[in-house]
């Protein structure tokens, strides 16, 4: 499969607007403790990766490249979201290809290890550690200066010095999360890598870590997240990579991928306390393709997915409908990858 012409956009973000504004930035930079690659460049390539076992191909032959800021790696489970995760930060060998950090081999340049953090969607800490002691373990195996400061710095850029001083063990999935990202973040890397961090979050907590997760995009690093949730992506990402059977079907701005998912008739699950009412009232309206109605729910097919989302609240206000539920049935990944590949 081929990527799709969404602009065929490279996952690498704008340049500044002068030599002024670059400088002012990579002051900043410094002053943060990492070294971020200039605005504009690519901070990770990948050409022509592959990774595959026996018979088995994981990664066919994808290149991409991201800068700064935030990228979402999209796909369900089994597109080789992890395993393209696990080469990038130099876990696993590719069978074919190249991957570079900051314009060199990762494989070939152990001191690249040390300008990436990790948060590996498996639980890899210690209940019976603190916060503020896993934090501080992970300063002490990346061999960094000042440890207590470098500590200290992590813990309060994720917001957990109240609770630094409590056993993992006794920390909600949000706060375990949290944690792992400041130990990611102790030693100051340019690139952090995030293998499904909202994974078993409630929706505070997951709120929470996408504001994180934009802040620290923010500030100049290069951030890669691995999700199979769009609706999450679309809140934190400024470009994507849609991951299909380890191909790479779609790579650019998240906005002009998402337009073209909003071309496409879409299929809507509504929930209310009169069923019937409501499918009356939204009959009436032109860019409804068909309306359905089963038990509590009615399944609404629509031509403007984005006119139903603005109108729906106002028609059941003014019909005096309470709404219980919307939920898009076809807002999944699989339905990303008929709709930007036009399969």
């Amino acid at each position: 499969m081929q990527s799709h012409d969404v602009n065929d956009v490279q996952s690498t973000s704008a340049a500044t607007n002068g030599d002024s504004a670059e400088m002012l930035d990579r002051s900043r930079d410094r002053q943060n403790g990492f070294d971020a690659a200039p605005a504009g460049a690519a901070v990770i390539e990948a050409t022509n990766l592959s990774k595959w076992y026996g018979d088995v191909v994981a990664v066919s032959n994808v290149s991409f490249s991201i800068g700064t800021g935030v990228t979402g790696l999209l796909g369900p489970n089994g597109a080789g979201k992890s395993t393209i995760l696990k080469m990038l930060t130099g876990l696993l060998a590719p069978s074919d290809g190249t991957v570079k950090v900051l314009g060199e081999r990762l494989r070939s340049d152990v001191r690249l290890y040390r300008k990436i953090g990790l948060v590996p969607e498996q639980e890899t800490i210690y209940p019976f550690l603190t916060g503020r002691e896993f934090v501080r373990l992970n300063a002490t195996l990346q061999k960094v200066p000042n440890r207590n400061e470098a500590t200290e710095r992590a813990i309060e850029t994720v917001d957990m010095m109240a609770a630094a001083d409590r056993a993992i063990g006794g920390y909600s999935k949000g706060m375990r999360q949290r944690i792992k990202v400041a130990a990611a973040l102790v030693h100051d890397p340019a690139v952090l890598i995030m293998d499904e961090p909202l994974t078993g979050t409630d929706p505070l907590q997951r709120l929470q870590l996408i504001e994180l997760i934009k802040q620290l995009g923010a500030n100049g690093r290069t951030i890669v997240v691995s999700s199979h949730v769009l609706d999450e992506v679309e809140r934190f990402a400024e470009q994507i990579l849609v991951l299909v059977n380890g191909k790479l079907a779609a790579a650019g701005d998240f906005h002009a991928i998402r337009d073209k998912i909003d071309e496409h008739a879409r299929k809507v699950r509504v929930r209310s306390d009169q069923s019937r009412a409501l499918a009356a009232e939204l009959v009436r309206l032109p860019w409804l393709e068909s309306v359905q109605i089963t038990g509590d729910s009615l399944m609404i097919e629509t031509a403007d997915v984005r006119a139903l989302y603005l109108n729906l609240p106002r028609v059941a206000r003014d019909a005096r409908i309470r709404l219980y539920e919307i939920v898009a049935l076809d807002d999944s990944l699989s339905s990303v990858f008929a709709y930007v590949t036009e399969r």
